[in-house]
């Protein structure tokens, strides 16, 4: 039985990006299921299929499997290329997975991921500021590793796909992650996978006030490229 994905808005869903993204660009087949954010909080409509009320959610048949993570480790034990062959790099992918998924707060508070927004700042923390070092250290370290030109080595896996929110911030905030990650951005969004999640994005006519609200808690938008509502 086909898989069928249950993400969110194409514009703000950040976890729902990983493991669609991850799913397309392997080829692993899935019945794709949009539930739109009606507010910030959807808890109590997104119970009908999610036990924690958030999406992204998997289902295999009778089977439901919650969390980008634990979608991630479900795919990996039925599909090849989920994380890199070689085990050094697996290792670091895993790693930096896994600190993605448990912290860059600062990051995801202060600059929210926007597909089809260009904003200048207006305000950032120290603690954003860790957070960005971070992310940039943390991108040369696995693109010197190991060779590019993807965050592991020279095939897409998770580690790119937990990182993909983070291109589309760099590019709508203007953030500097450095020469190396600026290459990574530029080949994340070029991908024809990327580039599929962000036209369904520019052509959302919804919006979703506490979103937006986000967005301009921390900057001026400059440019929205999403279809008029």
């Amino acid at each position: 039985m086909a898989y069928t994905l249950i993400t969110a808005n194409r514009n703000y869903s950040s976890w729902s990006l990983r493991p669609w993204l991850l799913m397309r660009v392997l080829g692993i087949a899935f019945e794709d299921r949009i539930e739109p954010f009606a507010t910030l909080d959807n808890y109590e409509a997104f119970r009908a299929f999610s036990p924690t009320g958030q999406v992204p959610v998997l289902i295999d048949g009778e089977r439901t499997v919650w969390d980008s993570l634990g979608i991630t480790s479900y795919l990996a034990e039925r599909h090849p290329g989920v994380w890199p062959t070689d085990e050094a790099a697996r290792a670091w992918a895993v790693c930096a997975v896994s600190e993605m998924h448990g912290g860059f707060g600062a990051l995801r508070r202060e600059r929210t991921m926007t597909v089809g927004q260009r904003i200048t700042p207006t305000r950032g923390s120290d603690a954003l500021a860790r957070d960005v070092a971070r992310v940039a250290e943390l991108w040369d370290e696995g693109l010197t590793r190991f060779g590019g030109p993807w965050l592991a080595g020279e095939h897409f896996t998770a580690v790119d796909a937990f990182y993909a929110p983070v291109a589309f911030r760099v590019r709508a905030w203007g953030i500097d992650v450095g020469a190396a990650g600026k290459r990574w951005v530029e080949t994340l969004l070029a991908h024809p996978a990327t580039l599929e999640w962000e036209a369904a994005a520019l052509a959302e006519t919804f919006r979703e006030d506490g979103h937006e609200a986000e967005v301009a808690a921390y900057g001026e938008v400059t440019e929205d490229l999403r279809a008029a509502v």
